[in-house]
């Protein structure tokens, strides 16, 4: 089967799918139904042969397995799948999301700066007419006021006349396009600054939003949510793995839904994963903004000093001061579109983290009952010293590394995201943090961490067999 066949059957599958679950009310996006599809498929214990092209019967199947998984609301895993996609869909690293936004924001600006560099102008009012479209472009690209105040258009129509007045319009139309575009540009920020200036002086800046103050406010808004959000994950994770591992000892005279609460856990722990990349890039936006709010002072002040008590000043050193004005604050605005998508994740992510967790609570709370629940950090403790750590004598073909001798041990990327290579095998799926400083195991280029010595030496008598690559 050609790759433009295997794509249209798996298109196929994916709508037959929806067709599904919209025929018995449930509503599912085409990307999560081909990331489920994808799983169900890779999934060993669905039998399905990813080497052989699917027969019809397979097909049958698959959608019938799929549509199931989807509509099966009450599944912490099918919440998993839906927290994967969204954040998929929708996180990037803040490089990637600072290209994508401005390219977005060009993109957008494009059909009016075409509109200005194809003009023709020839007649007065033609001349009156580009103009005002040069006002408008300078207004959107700046993102300061609306096109509809009159108050901003005026105020962004006299700064401009200040620096490029309407006589210009002949000089600009003999340019190239290419030349067009940048005077565009040139002529926004230093614009931008010059309103950005008259604000401070309490003497324009209509329509300029005070983004420093809502960034100031925000940013430790969002960290606190985030942080107690984190709080009461890992709370409700350690719940579950000592749940877990009770029932794992035997010590329960009740059945005990481990599959329910195994699916509950991988749900958590996921849900932990994003709250701290979320976490992380709010706080670099928090020291960014302090960078920028000192860089925009001082700015502000070497602007001051230079126009102050002065009826002219040299475009020559006035204008890069604008111009450095406007940079900076365009980087205010996108920490604040930064911010502002960073929250929208989390708000969206806890609404389907969350959608399990009071009927698990109901099930947990007889279960812990006489159950120590040790912490994550509790756990390190009882497994930080010289008698847990392994004795790489015992596996002289194998290599180990260790805090002390490893150099950069702290940058290794351990396999599971850091939960205990051997749990993960041996107790399907169970995730119990791992100690790095027991030992971490080098195999096949794959660095493996563990809870215990006796994890890690059992993982070692045979990695190949205990890897969950190999476990079905």
């Amino acid at each position: 089967m050609s790759r433009a066949q295997a794509e249209s059957v798996i298109r196929s599958i994916i709508r037959e799918i929806s067709q599904e679950c919209s025929g018995r009310g449930y509503s599912v996006s085409e990307t999560l139904v081909a990331f489920m599809v994808k799983a169900v498929v890779l999934d060993p214990d669905n039998d399905f042969n990813v080497d052989k092209s699917l027969t019809k019967d397979d097909v049958q199947k698959l959608v019938q397995v799929c549509a199931e998984k989807l509509m099966d609301s009450s599944s912490p895993s099918l919440d998993t799948v839906k927290m994967q996609v969204y954040f998929d869909m929708n996180f990037a690293s803040r490089g990637e999301f600072l290209e994508e936004h401005r390219g977005v924001v060009q993109s957008r600006l494009q059909p009016v700066v075409r509109d200005i560099t194809d003009s023709r102008a020839r007649t007065r009012e033609e001349f009156e007419g580009l103009y005002r479209k040069i006002v408008s472009c300078i207004l959107l690209r700046s993102g300061l006021g609306s096109p509809t105040d009159v108050v901003v258009l005026r105020e962004v129509t006299a700064a401009l006349q200040s620096v490029f007045p309407p006589t210009e319009l002949g000089n600009f139309m003999h340019l190239t396009k290419a030349n067009q575009e940048q005077q565009l540009k040139e002529l926004t920020h230093i614009v931008t600054g010059i309103r950005l200036y008259n604000r401070q002086g309490a003497a324009g800046g209509q329509g300029i939003d005070d983004i420093p103050a809502i960034l100031e406010e925000a940013i430790p808004a969002t960290t606190q949510s985030l942080e107690n959000d984190l709080k009461e994950t890992l709370q409700i994770a350690h719940k579950y793995t000592a749940v877990i591992e009770h029932a794992y000892k035997g010590e329960y005279r009740q059945e005990v839904p481990l599959d329910l609460i195994k699916q509950a856990a991988i749900n958590t722990r996921q849900y932990e994963v994003f709250l701290r990349l979320l976490l992380h890039d709010v706080r670099v936006c928090a020291q960014q903004f302090q960078q920028l709010g000192h860089k925009f002072s001082d700015q502000m002040a070497r602007v001051k000093s230079t126009v102050r008590s002065k009826t002219a000043v040299q475009t020559a050193l006035v204008y890069p001061l604008f111009v450095s004005l406007s940079y900076t604050w365009t980087e205010f605005q996108e920490e604040m579109v930064l911010m502002s998508v960073l929250s929208n994740i989390h708000t969206h992510l806890d609404v389907v983290a969350k959608n399990h967790r009071e009927r698990l609570g109901k099930i947990l709370a007889p279960l812990l009952q006489n159950v120590i629940v040790k912490t994550d950090q509790k756990r390190a403790d009882e497994t930080t010293g010289s008698e847990h750590q392994v004795d790489h004598t015992q596996f002289p073909r194998q290599e180990w590394l260790y805090m002390k001798t490893a150099k950069d041990f702290e940058t290794v990327q351990t396999e599971y995201r850091g939960f205990c290579s051997y749990s993960i095998a041996a107790f399907d799926r169970l995730l119990l943090p791992s100690n790095p400083r027991i030992g971490v195991l080098r195999h096949r280029e794959r660095f493996y961490s563990f809870s215990s010595r006796q994890a890690a030496e059992k993982f070692a008598s045979d990695p190949d067999r205990c890897s969950v690559d190999n476990v079905t």
